[in-house]
């Protein structure tokens, strides 16, 4: 099991990283608006649809409405409706965490299945957006690569901080596995990974602390991301989202903190003025 997570791993960042740095923007809008297709097409089974043609349907729905949202640039990429798309994103994070914290008794507020396809949109389509502007940006390919590494830091540092030192449970009810100490982890990684890219990037000490600012909300928004699926999946009793990646589940199971990182993290740089 092991060795074919590993494998797949290596292929999926291989792809990742050629589509990233070598093909034009519409090629990466192209490969994301697929990423997100199959997700939602995955969501679809977590809201309870489990017919394929209702779950195609759903799929085919999210990507109309991103493809709809996204041609239509000259105000796509406008700061002020952009803004805002993104801060009714914040605002729904904020929902999804009072959700999760009261997780099962919050079931009756979100456990209906209209009520979870909405959730599906409103997961997927505002990190698709925010994928889109952020590799849009001045050196895009770079900022793109930043957030995925704020993911896969918080993630690799929980894993190890977890096994090591976790003892409080972050949230018994929806994922038994987190712990305080793993986010704390987490959140160290971070850190590490904000001194790698002072240095690289050549980035003053005066920025810093905005960096830091970036970088360790988009960190803490990506586990909420991990325990909104996590909650889903426990209701809908599932453990993956599908079975489309060996040794990995389902392509949500493998953006589900990037798709609350991406516009915590865009958000983040508008507000202090770095988006451009």
């Amino acid at each position: 099991m092991l060795k074919q997570r590993i494998i797949t791993a290596i292929i999926l960042a291989g792809i990742f990283l050629a589509v990233l740095f070598y093909a034009p923007w519409q090629g990466f809008a192209l490969f994301t608006g697929l990423i997100f297709t199959v997700a939602a097409w995955e969501w679809a089974n977590m809201a309870g649809i489990t017919q394929n043609a209702g779950r195609l349907a759903y799929a085919f729905a999210t990507a109309g409405i991103g493809i709809g949202v996204a041609s239509h640039s000259a105000w796509f990429f406008e700061d002020g409706y952009l803004k805002t798309l993104l801060l009714g994103a914040g605002l729904w994070w904020g929902l999804a965490l009072l959700w999760v914290q009261g997780y099962p008794s919050s079931v009756i507020l979100w456990g209906s299945r209209p009520v979870r396809l909405l959730m599906g949109w409103c997961v997927l389509l505002p990190a698709w957006f925010a994928c889109l502007f952020l590799h849009h940006m001045n050196d895009g390919e770079i900022v793109v690569l930043i957030v995925v590494l704020v993911v896969a830091a918080a993630d690799i540092g929980a894993y190890f901080a977890g096994r090591a030192f976790g003892k409080h449970k972050l949230a018994p009810n929806v994922s038994p596995g987190k712990t305080w100490e793993g986010v704390a982890g987490g959140l160290l990684a971070n850190l590490v990974l904000m001194f790698v890219l002072v240095y690289f990037l050549k980035i003053s000490q005066n920025d810093w602390l905005a960096l830091a600012l970036i970088l360790l909300s988009a960190a803490i928004v990506s586990v909420l991301g991990d325990l909104l699926e996590s909650m889903v999946k426990r209701h809908r009793g599932i453990k993956d989202s599908s079975q489309l990646l060996p040794g990995h589940g389902g392509v949500m199971d493998r953006i589900d903190g990037l798709v609350a990182a991406a516009p915590v993290f865009l958000l983040t740089l508008m507000l202090l003025g770095w988006h451009q």
